[in-house]
């Protein structure tokens, strides 16, 4: 018989104490930011900290270039600028991701074309994009969503194919790896997120990297003014082009350097933490465990979990059957979230096509077509987000947790699908407690 659930006042299963808050502030962290307030170099794109940033990382993925940016979403837009992207161009991306890959291409007056997700690995359907391509398409941004690698074999020759530039966005693959190499070693351009919800955490922050030194001048001169310098040059104040103050900081960076000291070992237990889930949960009738393809790895930013009411034996609308359980097994401790739950284009922002105002891009005179947004498009996308939840939390994710606290979030699931028919019966109007993250994720 199992125990009265802690949503009907039972005992929680999961114990708060054994939960590791992330980033994970260690006393090398620490020292990191005290270094940099007693050297008094708080800012600068070519400071201490962010240049060794800059070589560090590009020596632990594997490229020429790395330049940092405020933010994923910043390096995101230099990337589509140094791609060429002007008004009129279409750009490629999924239509399962967070707002700032498709953003970025309306910050440079491109118009985001959206492809449906692969419903096994959640990332672009590589089949489906070619039928997007059009005289128009200059760039695809495939997004290597919770920390699994995208297709790339097969998104890279359809690049070449047609002649287009190749972003990575690799906001969520820190240290994964597909076909033996780092995810953001493939294409033309990569872009990297060091928000704190991130495996490798700034506070804030961005990385973009290439291997090619003209995309690294034209995406500096969009993070520095419209300036052009090669590496090691010093400023010239003088602007060629449109450009943002898009710079990292020197706490921001020092924090990053020294949470990459540890990354392969975050990833590591991140990895491990989410096998063991896989195992243990993928025993329960009603949970179908994230699919990993034997060609890559992840970190397992998000640990996403299909939930299926036909086999736990219910006919039940998906999105009740998902909201009453995240209830329950929140009541009992576990962290689990609703990340995301529409297709990018339910936005009003694609919705509406207000865009800048009057709608622009949108009504451009060089892109002189319509678009249609229409979410039914992308039914594989909106099938997992009704049906699915993240095991995990920005505040406590899989990186730094143990095993044990693994143990109990299996044993929560288990004491929920043994009572589907009391958790059936839970009254959600009556929670106090949201089915959604409190915070939006960024880049």
């Amino acid at each position: 018989m199992s125990k009265t659930l802690a949503i009907h006042g039972g005992s929680k299963v999961v114990p708060e104490r054994l939960k590791k808050r992330w980033p994970d502030i260690t006393e090398e962290d620490k020292r990191a930011i005290m270094e940099v307030l007693d050297s008094g170099i708080l800012w600068g794109p070519y400071a201490p900290q962010a240049v060794a940033l800059e070589r560090e990382f590009a020596d632990y993925i594997g490229r020429k270039y790395c330049i940092t940016f405020n933010s994923g979403t910043a390096a995101l837009h230099a990337a589509v600028k140094a791609a060429g992207v002007g008004p009129g161009d279409e750009v490629i991306t999924c239509a399962f991701t967070f707002l700032a890959s498709a953003a970025a291409v309306l910050h440079h007056n491109g118009i985001p074309v959206f492809v449906d997700i692969d419903p096994n690995t959640y990332n672009i359907d590589a089949k489906k994009i070619e039928e997007k391509v059009s005289d128009k398409t200059k760039a695809i941004i495939p997004v290597h969503l919770h920390g699994i690698p995208a297709d790339l074999d097969e998104i890279m020759e359809l690049a070449k194919k047609h002649n287009l530039v190749l972003i990575e966005d690799a906001a969520q693959a820190h240290g994964s790896e597909y076909k033996g190499k780092k995810a953001g070693t493939f294409g033309d351009m990569a872009i990297f997120s060091l928000n704190s919800t991130k495996n490798l955490p700034g506070g804030e922050g961005g990385l973009f990297v290439t291997d090619r030194e003209d995309l690294r001048g034209l995406a500096n001169m969009v993070r520095l003014f419209g300036e052009y310098m090669k590496p090691g040059e010093g400023r010239s104040y003088v602007s060629y082009t449109m450009g943002w103050n898009y710079r990292n900081q020197e706490m921001p960076a020092a924090f990053a350097r020294s949470q990459l000291r540890r990354l392969d070992w975050y990833n590591e237990n991140s990895r491990k933490n989410g096998e063991f889930l896989s195992r243990e949960l993928g025993k329960i009738d009603g949970l179908e465990p994230p699919y990993v393809p034997p060609d890559r790895t992840t970190n397992y930013y998000k640990y996403r979990l299909k939930l299926d009411s036909k086999k736990a034996g219910l006919e039940v609308d998906p999105k009740e059957f998902r909201n009453k359980v995240l209830a329950a097994l929140r009541a009992e401790g576990a962290d689990v979230a609703v990340w995301q739950t529409t297709p990018l284009t339910a936005n009003p922002l694609f919705q509406e096509k207000e865009g800048y105002g009057k709608g622009c891009p949108f009504s451009c005179p060089f892109y002189g077509k319509e678009i249609l947004y229409r979410t039914e498009d992308y039914p594989e996308t909106i099938k997992l987000l009704d049906s699915s939840i993240v095991v995990g939390s920005e505040e406590y994710p899989l990186f730094p947790q143990k095993l044990e606290l693994m143990e109990y979030y299996v044993e929560a699931f288990k004491e929920v699908f043994a009572a589907l028919d009391v958790v059936m019966d839970i009254d959600l109007a009556a929670q106090t407690r949201t089915t959604t993250e409190g915070r939006a994720e960024e880049l």
